[in-house]
């Protein structure tokens, strides 16, 4: 008993003197200052992060870069009413090989002469040039006694081209004067493919040699900016515009400034051409011709006709010629139509000189118009292989 309890005192002992060591040392050490709240929220941090970890360097980005469309070059216009000859080409249904026809039957009877005037009316030539034409047609015929094809189709010809007054000039004044860009302001009626023309005018123009600046001044329709824009970025030509709706002359007004500014040779101006109003239009184009010309003079104002509207269009035509002083016509749309002679009834209706002709929906079909060209592409008098 007695060495039992002599254990359990040394075990006592043990135990006292073990617990002591582990508390003397603790209360000889200086407690530390607490840390800061920052430095103690980035202990923290560092903890849960883990070992540190170099970060990549940031690449600097200011945004998706679209690439620039390149920028188009246009065809040639020299020779661009030859090089098409395919599309005139429709048109000799009714223009060409029908009065050819005609005039190689083996007698030139009164009844042959009213179906050569009928044909020539329903190509749209018009009764008081059809009638002149034929007239003329049947006393060189009577002169010369000839019956020949080919004579009779070079009398035709040479009758035609004297139709569409070969003498008229068809030149574009788009060169700048003095420091100021020439000025084109481009009207019609709208859903003749006026817009569009407009950009082909542009690149018939940046073809030739000129800078071209446009003015998107038909602000009432949302897409004839937009697409007018589009035509000027194909050949690098910027497009002046205002939001929708804007004033049309001062659009124009800004255009020609725009233009004066980056020095260009030609500043080009698409205008509205609504026709419910005549008075309404003819005022707000006056408008654009008095605000465009506090910077100079227009040098072309040229009107965009749809070539199968026929006799209608030229109606069209009256209101335009009444508001503006229309310097020339640009006949769209003579492709695949029996009507062109057309250019002939504008011509002689208007007294306008058709300075243009459309051949087709491609972007350079848009060409100079020659008579004598023009005329031996319908007839097919002969292969055309030159330029002029």
């Amino acid at each position: 008993m007695k060495e039992h309890l002599l254990v359990a005192l040394a075990l006592l002992g043990v135990l006292i003197i073990g617990g002591l060591s582990l508390v003397v040392p603790r209360l000889r050490r200086r407690p530390e200052p607490p840390l800061p709240e920052t430095e103690v929220d980035t202990r923290v941090e560092e903890d849960l992060a883990g070992p540190p970890v170099e970060a990549p360097e940031a690449e600097l980005t200011t945004g998706v870069e679209v690439e620039a469309p390149p920028i188009e070059v246009p065809e040639p216009t020299a020779g661009r009413l030859v090089r098409l000859r395919s599309r005139l080409s429709r048109s000799q249904n009714a223009f060409g090989k029908g009065l050819l026809g005609l005039l190689s039957r083996d007698r030139l009877d009164e009844d042959t002469w009213e179906e050569i005037e009928d044909s020539l009316i329903t190509a749209d030539v018009g009764i008081d040039s059809t009638r002149e034409i034929v007239d003329r047609l049947r006393e060189r015929t009577r002169v010369l006694g000839t019956r020949d094809v080919d004579e009779l189709r070079t009398l035709l010809a040479a009758e035609l081209v004297d139709a569409l007054d070969p003498g008229l000039d068809r030149s574009l004044r788009t060169a700048p004067k003095a420091g100021v860009p020439a000025v084109v302001l481009v009207v019609g009626v709208n859903g003749a493919g006026k817009t569009t023309t407009c950009g082909k005018i542009a690149r018939v123009l940046v073809a030739d040699g000129r800078t071209v600046l446009l003015g998107a001044a038909d602000t009432f329709r949302a897409a004839a900016a937009d697409q007018l824009e589009t035509w000027g970025g194909r050949v690098g030509a910027e497009t002046v515009r205002g939001p929708e709706a804007a004033d049309p002359a001062s659009v124009a007004f800004d255009a020609v400034k725009r233009g004066i500014d980056v020095g260009v040779d030609t500043v080009l101006i698409d205008t509205a051409g609504r026709l419910q109003n005549k008075v309404g239009l003819m005022d707000e184009l006056g408008k654009v011709k008095r605000v465009v010309e506090k910077h100079g003079p227009i040098d072309e104002t040229l009107l965009v006709l749809d070539a199968t509207t026929g006799q209608n269009g030229l109606e069209q035509a009256r209101v335009f010629t009444e508001a503006v002083n229309v310097t020339g016509v640009v006949l769209t749309k003579l492709d695949g139509t029996a009507k062109g002679g057309i250019v002939i009834a504008v011509q002689r209706k208007l007294g306008i000189p058709v300075k243009l002709v459309g051949l087709g929906e491609g972007k350079d079909d848009l060409a100079p118009f020659d008579p004598a060209q023009f005329v031996d592409a319908l007839l097919g008098t002969e292969p055309l292989g030159r330029d002029a």
